[in-house]
Parts: C-alpha cells; sequence; structure tokens
C-alpha cells in the first residue's frame, strides 16, 4: 500500500509531452526481447490506436513442451478481465429494460446472506460484501475439479457476508459468479453463448470465447511459473470455477478490439457507459482507473493460475492496450510502465538485468544520509541508515530498502525506483541524486 501511494504521487506530478503520432517500435522490441532472454515474462501485447493496431508482439512459448512460440493470435487465459465483458452484458440487459442497478439479488438468488439488501450495482462494483471465495484455504482444493452451477450458487449461499451491503467495498469474485447466472437467468442461455451473441459475434472476434481445457494444437498457452529450473507448469482452474469472473480466453488484440467498441459507445448506451465508469472507493462498475503521467485510463486486470493479463483505454489518446502473459519472472505494472512510457515518447531506460547488486559498509552508507528536496515536488525524501541497511523514506510515508548496484546506483525494486547520486569522475556527490520511476525523472539535493 504505501509503495503504491509513493508510486501515484510521484506519477501525479511528471509532467511530460504525451504525443505519441509515431513511436519507437524498435525500442519497444527491444525491451520485450530484453525481458524475453532474461525469463523475464512470456507474454503478449498488443496497442491499438482508434481500434486498429499499431504494435503485436510475442514472446516466449504458447508451451514450453515441444518449443512452440507464441503469437500474436495465441490465446490466453484473461482472469479478471472478463468481469469488464460480465458487466457489459449485464448493462446490455439494462439498456433492454430486463434488468436494473437497483433490481435485488433476493429476484433470483434469496438465500444469499443480505440478498434482499443486495442490488445488481453492489454486485458490480464490490460493495454487496459477499465473500469471496477464492479468498479461503478451501479453493486451492476444488479449483481444478468442475462444479455444476448449483454447487456454487451453493458454495457462495454458504459463506456469509464480510460486512453490510453498500458499507465500504471490497474485491469479490462471489458477486461476478451471480452474475453472470443472473444473465443466464434473465436469458434463459448459457453465459457463453450470450458472450458469443452479443460481444464476440457483433465484434466479430475469432480467438475470444468461454474457455475449457487448454488445447495446444488450437494455439491456447499454458500457463507457467518460474523457479530457479526456469519455467515449471502452473496449476489448471477449471473454468466452471470462474465463470463469469474469470473464464474468458482471448488475445490483447481482440481485448484491445472490445475496449475500444465498449468506450466508444458500440456496445452499451452512454449512460450505461457513464455508470460502469463511476468511481467508488477504487471500484467502478467492472471497471478499474490507472492514472499515467495526467491521463487516465478505464479497464482491468486479471490473474487466474500462472496467467496475469492487464488492460486499459486511453479515451483522450484513443488507444488501447493489452497485455496477456502466461508465465511472470517481473512485475507487469513495471511492463505496462515501461511500454506507455516508450508509446508515449517518455524518458525510459531498458532494464539492466545483467547488472549485480553489490555491498557496501556501513561507515560508506551513512555518506548518504541526509534529507533531500526537489524543486517543484511537494515530498522530502530523507535518505537514513537503519538496522545496516540503506533506506528512503518520502514524507508521510514509510520507509523501504535502497540495494547498491554500484557506489552511486540504488534501486527500489517493487516500486520501479532507482536513485542515481551524481558524481565528479569515480568521486559521488553525496548531496545530490536523480530519482527515476514510472519514466519520470527528480532532482533531489541535500537540504
Amino acid at each position: 500500500m504505501v509503495m503504491k501511494k509513493l508510486f501515484s504521487i510521484i506519477l501525479s506530478v511528471s509532467v511530460f509531452s504525451l504525443s505519441a503520432q509515431s513511436f519507437d517500435k524498435a525500442k519497444l522490441d527491444a525491451y520485450l526481447e530484453n525481458l524475453e532472454s532474461h525469463d523475464k515474462a512470456m507474454l503478449s501485447l498488443a496497442l491499438l490506436k482508434d481500434g486498429a493496431p499499431v504494435y503485436q508482439k510475442a514472446i516466449g512459448y504458447a508451451a514450453t513442451e515441444g518449443e512452440q512460440k507464441a503469437d500474436k493470435d495465441t490465446q490466453y487465459r484473461i482472469g479478471s478481465i472478463t468481469k469488464v465483458f460480465t458487466s457489459t452484458i449485464i448493462f446490455q440487459l439494462i439498456d433492454e429494460g430486463k434488468l436494473s442497478l437497483d433490481t435485488r439479488l433476493s429476484t433470483y438468488y434469496p438465500k444469499v446472506k443480505n440478498a434482499d439488501k443486495i442490488d445488481i450495482s453492489m454486485l458490480l462494483s464490490h460493495r454487496s460484501g459477499i465473500h469471496n471465495f477464492t479468498n479461503d484455504p478451501e479453493y486451492l482444493q476444488y479449483m481444478t475439479e468442475p462444479k455444476s452451477k448449483a454447487e456454487m450458487v451453493s458454495l457462495i449461499e454458504g459463506m456469509g457476508s464480510d460486512f453490510e451491503p453498500g458499507s465500504r467495498a471490497d474485491y469479490s469474485n462471489s458477486a461476478f459468479v451471480l452474475l453472470g447466472f443472473i444473465i443466464e437467468d434473465i436469458t434463459k442461455d448459457s453465459y457463453s453463448s450470450q458472450l458469443q451473441k452479443r460481444i464476440v459475434g457483433k465484434l466479430k472476434l475469432q480467438r475470444t470465447a468461454y474457455g475449457g481445457s487448454i488445447d495446444i494444437v488450437q494455439n491456447q498457452a499454458r500457463s507457467y511459473k518460474h523457479n530457479m529450473g526456469g519455467w515449471s507448469t502452473a496449476t489448471v482452474t477449471d473454468m466452471s470455477i470462474p465463470h463469469a469472473a474469470g473464464a474468458i480466453i482471448s488475445t490483447p488484440t481482440e481485448i484491445g478490439r472490445f475496449l475500444t467498441a465498449l468506450f466508444t459507445d458500440k456496445l452499451i448506451s452512454t449512460e450505461s457507459l457513464a455508470k460502469m465508469k463511476e468511481i467508488n472507493q477504487g471500484y467502478g462498475r467492472g471497471l478499474f482507473q490507472f492514472p499515467f503521467n495526467g491521463k487516465s485510463a478505464y479497464g482491468h486486470s486479471g490473474g487466474i493460475d500462472g496467467f496475469v493479463s492487464n488492460s486499459g483505454y486511453f479515451g483522450s489518446d484513443g488507444l488501447a492496450i493489452a497485455v496477456t502473459s502466461n508465465g511472470m519472472n517481473y512485475k507487469m505494472n513495471d511492463i505496462m510502465i515501461g511500454v506507455l512510457s516508450i508509446y508515449f515518447g517518455m524518458p525510459f531506460d531498458i532494464p539492466d538485468f545483467d547488472k549485480k547488486s553489490i555491498e557496501l559498509s556501513e561507515k560508506e552508507m551513512l555518506k548518504y544520509e541526509g534529507v533531500f528536496a526537489s524543486q517543484g515536488f511537494p515530498l522530502k525524501i530523507t535518505v537514513k541508515l537503519s538496522n545496516g541497511q540503506l533506506t528512503a523514506q518520502a514524507t508521510g510515508q514509510g520507509a523501504f530498502v535502497l540495494t547498491p548496484y554500484s557506489n552511486s546506483e540504488f534501486r527500489f525494486d517493487p516500486a520501479g525506483i532507482v536513485m542515481i547520486f551524481a558524481k565528479d569522475g569515480k568521486k559521488v556527490d553525496y548531496t545530490t541524486f536523480e530519482l527515476k520511476q514510472g519514466g519520470g525523472s527528480h532532482k533531489f539535493i541535500k537540504e
């Protein structure tokens, strides 16, 4: 939480020219190839401008067995990006007068605790209080086995509530599974069929569907975890479990086409889209909002087994971005920052993964201590030695450990922070450093 706060503050005060009439595709190629060559990720990326692809690239394998390379048409399990599709179908039903945001859950599933107090809006915005079944240890015992609709409903009914409906927000896959079942109840049709009729068929998507068993012959990716020996196969969730909360398979290009259509009023009414985008305590109705250097995108992230994905649509730029991964040994957030920084022509250094950390003596680390300030930056940063480690702490935030990579370069990798102290030849200037994060750069001077 602390790292996220620091990250967002630094981004919010960064100012860049966000023009991307033409971007450095060679640099983006080099960045992704660097990730691949160092076993940091296996993924597929697509950038679409006004619905048309301007960049598509896949790195790594769809299946390491047989070294089956991924390509732009490889299908990945997209996890919770599924929720955006589900929300879209719900709002289509609202536009058709078959449902409303005020409709109570008790109309369909009265045995769920507080069903008479929970409405469709609360389900969409994670404000229902319905316990999230994927948080329970028992989930790991049944996630790979198929469950019927009746079994999933019974499971959710037996979990109870975490808080009074509408009083706060907390992420709930259970709520979106129920939304999928409500879609089936209203339409007298399967969620899979409604997805095909209402979105996939309408947009002529060829590689988007409700997932089943992974079929590598059909160019569907398996997912992997990274360990000391390389990539090993991850668990395989049966798709009857996540259902409308996370069962869709797709490609980044088709996710981008879907988001572009959604946010340009091709799938739901303008009024429904506005309701979908309303953010309350961090949640929209089936959407998140992502800040990036003075701009914001609406979209969703996803994670299931070894699959990790992220997506967003920048309305002011007509830009859709989607990344689908079947193996990660790096932070998806850092990859998104890198890709967007390159696309928007912002400063970004391709990481040097060959560089190793070093050790400094406590006597040497004491030389870096001090309170540093930057002109035009709202926070001061205190650097100090604590329990044998050099730490940095921004005003009002928690301290984080700085790892030395030379006598002038320090990093905090979880937040993508790099601090570089000035040098005169081989001599370090301990009174000033440059802080880099998310494409931003600020010069700090010791007070």
